[in-house]
């Protein structure tokens, strides 16, 4: 890159007169007290998603400042600049439909500003991918740092830590083992500061499969939120950042097909979130990478699960950070992982592996040979209900549910469920399989992690912990339990879970990797024939009117069409 088209010179605004452009955006910003040296240098723009209403992001304004440190020791500028920022439990109607409106609003102001390199500040669910879909679209040499997680809570002497505690307290709850005392005792109890959840939920997963990804400082995927390590780590980003200014070294170079399937060997070996799936289909359908979820599906029938965190194991994110991080688990898996992946640093994976500290005795991350469960942590199902696939979290679902034949408790939409989950009249038994419609991309809309559905309140009273349960939905990755996922095409689009009656017979076999609704082919012609759609949610404009205009299925990232790329051959 010549100087001519760095720092403050990049992108000018066109008045006609490139110089007087120039001259006008300088004496703005020496309006806020930078000297001509300052304004001189590469420009490192740092992305940061505070918000008041995001306890996951509650240290981005220290991360900000080492992040500053480290480009200015660096003898970059940094400049930092707002974006969106999504917390899970603050977005309406979903955190899943404003992921691609974050990811257009970080497109376009990397595009928009003057920078030659940018940090992405990013932490909870689906700021981390948004922030990656849009830095793949502008292809702007960029570092994706997190804001780590927090740390663990304590309950009458137990440890806790949100969100796997938060479900299994309120199912305890909902079966009346702890009383109105106790709950909220708990819900003071399960966020004792800041950072994203403690266990291997959405943020955690994503953290780890973005520096499998090469996307990521090496080790910076899991040092707790409130660590001195997080902040060195921030300060190392910057360093980076300043470095990559000018480089070849762009996020299309590095999320390559080699690239995310080690991200996608990860994601099976740390039992992480089913969001992953749909969040790197997005981030690779932004480079034209295809995306296969029969390959993901072969990948993790070799891979097995080897860490023991939450909900797949018992243990939390400040316990793997004190077993190494991500790069005991890539020791483990070995020949699983393509080495030679270039990362941020200009070095490839294999390098900086080599250059992490030695390995030593630990209980979290299990050796390969004894993994915590043999194939991955998820499969892909397919069959007559999911043509277009469905996901199910094998490591966190009841061993003997995974083969499953029940009667199908159908319900009609998300205000179905709520209205009648608990009515002490409804007919289900604990061998029935539950069935939610309607509540996909376009369904809800906005695919809401509504996948989680409770167990009936009677049937929970009785000490049932687990059902088999399907959906077009997603589901927190806090979250535990043999349930079915994704089912794509979604129901309200006319997809053959939208045929479901209350009574069909419904198999799940996931050795075999079918989900099967054991109805006769001409019973399914004549429901298909008619059927009729449900009442779409609609909107006049704007935002959902795009959404619901231009959404995807599941099985392609529930990106918009008009943001994915074509195509490329998979040339690895």
């Amino acid at each position: 890159m010549s100087r001519d088209d760095q720092g403050m010179k990049k992108g000018l605004t066109n008045y006609g007169d490139a110089e007087f452009s120039l001259f006008l955006r300088k004496a703005f910003i020496k309006g806020m007290g930078y000297s001509d040296d300052a304004l001189n240098r590469p420009i490192v723009g740092i992305a940061d998603t505070s918000s008041g209403y995001n306890a996951c992001h509650a240290n981005v304004p220290d991360l900000i400042e080492a992040v500053k440190r480290g480009v200015m020791l660096a003898g970059a500028l940094p400049v930092p600049f707002p974006t969106i920022s999504i917390h899970e439990s603050f977005a309406h109607p979903t955190s899943m439909f404003l992921r691609n409106l974050m990811s257009m609003d970080t497109e376009e102001l990397l595009r928009a500003q003057p920078m030659d390199a940018a940090v992405l500040i990013g932490g909870c669910d689906k700021t981390v991918p948004a922030q990656l879909m849009g830095a793949a679209s502008a292809d702007i040499p960029s570092v994706q740092l997190v804001t780590g997680p927090m740390l663990t809570g304590s309950h009458r002497g137990e440890r806790v830590g949100a969100c796997t505690d938060c479900r299994r307290f309120w199912a305890r709850y909902r079966a009346e083992e702890i009383d109105d005392q106790e709950i909220a005792e708990v819900n003071s109890s399960l966020v004792p500061g800041a950072g994203t959840c403690g266990v291997m939920g959405t943020a955690s997963t994503m953290a780890l499969v973005v520096e499998a990804l090469g996307m990521m400082v090496p080790g910076g995927a899991t040092a707790p939120a409130v660590s001195a390590d997080r902040r060195r780590i921030a300060e190392d980003s910057g360093r980076i950042a300043a470095g990559l200014a000018g480089s070849a070294l762009r996020p299309s170079s590095i999320m390559t097909p080699a690239a995310f399937r080690n991200a996608l060997t990860v994601l099976h070996a740390i039992g992480g979130s089913t969001n992953a799936v749909v969040h790197l289909a997005a981030m690779a359908g932004r480079l034209g990478i295809p995306f296969d979820l029969g390959e993901f599906d072969k990948i993790g029938r070799d891979v097995p699960v080897l860490v023991d965190l939450k909900p797949s194991g018992s243990n939390y994110m400040t316990d793997l950070h004190d077993a190494g991080g991500l790069a005991p688990i890539l020791r483990e898996l070995g020949d699983l992982i393509d080495l030679d992946c270039m990362t941020i640093t200009g070095r490839t994976l294999g390098e900086e592996l080599g250059a992490a500290p030695d390995a030593w005795t630990q209980k979290i991350v299990a050796r390969r040979a004894e993994p915590l469960y043999p194939q991955g942590g998820m499969a892909v199902l397919r069959g007559n209900l999911a043509p277009d696939g469905a996901i199910i979290k094998q490591s966190a679902a009841t061993p003997d549910l995974l083969r499953h034949k029940g009667r199908a408790v159908v319900f009609r939409s998300l205000e179905d469920l709520a209205q009648r989950i608990d009515d002490p009249d409804l007919d289900v038994t604990a061998d029935d399989v539950i069935v939610l419609q309607n509540a996909g991309p376009k369904g809800a809309p906005g695919m809401p992690e509504a996948g989680y559905i409770p167990i009936p309140r009677k049937l929970a009273r009785q000490g049932v912990k687990d059902m088999v349960r399907i959906s077009d939905a997603r589901m927190s990755g806090t979250a535990s339990g043999t349930i079915v996922l994704h089912v794509a095409p979604e129901s309200a689009v006319g997809g053959p879970l939208a045929l479901v009656e209350d009574g069909d017979e419904i198999e799940l076999d996931v050795e075999n990797r079918s989900l099967t609704l054991n109805v006769p082919e001409d019973v399914l012609t004549q429901r298909r024939e008619t059927f009729t759609s449900p009442a779409l949610p609609s909107a006049r404009r704007g935002y959902k009117a795009l959404f619901l205009e231009r959404v995807l299925q599941a099985d392609r990232g529930c990106d918009f069409d008009f943001l994915v790329e074509p195509a490329k051959d998979d040339e690895t």
